[in-house]
């Protein structure tokens, strides 16, 4: 039995200011799962704390990769619809990426982990939809690779869960969100603001270029090959 299911008030918020990380993750906060109809009860809520995330992460200089889900045809979220838009604006440069992805991993078969490892990145923060699946799922995955990670309480939400006969009545958004928090076990740093998420500068993820190879001239290498200092050419032949 671990200390977090002994003293389940470990799992909020630590009473000590949560070290800064050097990424933000922002996961499918697409028109279909914030706007609209299809849109999750907390859609305002978790669109006013990832702006404010992404604004001061911008500020600090950190690494962010928008996450953008390429759902199957006919899904709200089928590429080139009105639902699969991301929602909130996207700065491209350098440090401001948009990563497309098909599963609910947003590690698998994308470059999400070549952008963090290539810019040193130790430490993260998670936000957007849903939940208990992509939120999750590569919150997860982020843990696994050695990621630090640090999920805000309010700044990711999900859908009701719909009465099962037999089972249970309408599980209300707000719980699976708290029950997908609790799943992720004890490496997760859960807070319950957005607000206590602080950011650090992080260097490009574009890795610098190489210097090309220095050649020797022409009178350095036949030098060499003659066992001559530089500079002193061999006498040619009479």
């Amino acid at each position: 039995m671990t200390e977090k299911s002994i003293h389940p008030e470990n799992s909020i918020s630590p009473r000590n200011p949560i070290r800064p990380v050097e990424a933000l993750l922002v996961v499918d906060v697409q028109v279909a799962f914030v706007s609209g109809d299809e849109a999750v009860p907390d859609a305002a809520r978790v669109l006013d704390r990832s702006r404010d995330l992404l604004d001061r992460a911008r500020a600090a200089g950190a690494l962010i990769v928008h996450l953008q889900n390429d759902g199957p045809p006919g899904a709200v979220d089928e590429p080139g619809t009105p639902g699969w838009e991301l929602r909130l604006p996207v700065v491209p440069g350098p440090r401001e990426k948009v990563v497309r992805k098909t599963d609910d991993d947003g590690f698998v078969d994308t470059p999400l982990g070549d952008l963090l490892t290539g810019a040193r990145v130790e430490a993260l923060a998670v936000c957007g939809v849903l939940s208990e699946m992509c939120v999750s799922a590569t919150a997860r995955a982020a843990l696994e690779r050695g990621f630090r990670v640090v999920l805000p309480h309010d700044a990711h939400a999900t859908y009701d869960i719909p009465a099962a006969p037999g089972i249970s009545e309408v599980v209300p958004a707000a719980m699976s969100s708290r029950a997908a928090e609790w799943a992720l076990g004890d490496e997760i740093e859960i807070v319950a603001r957005s607000a206590e998420v602080t950011f650090a500068d992080v260097a490009s993820p574009v890795p610098p270029e190489q210097p090309a190879p220095t050649l020797p001239s022409p009178a350095a290498d036949a030098s060499r090959r003659s066992g001559l200092p530089d500079g002193i050419r061999p006498a040619p032949f009479a």
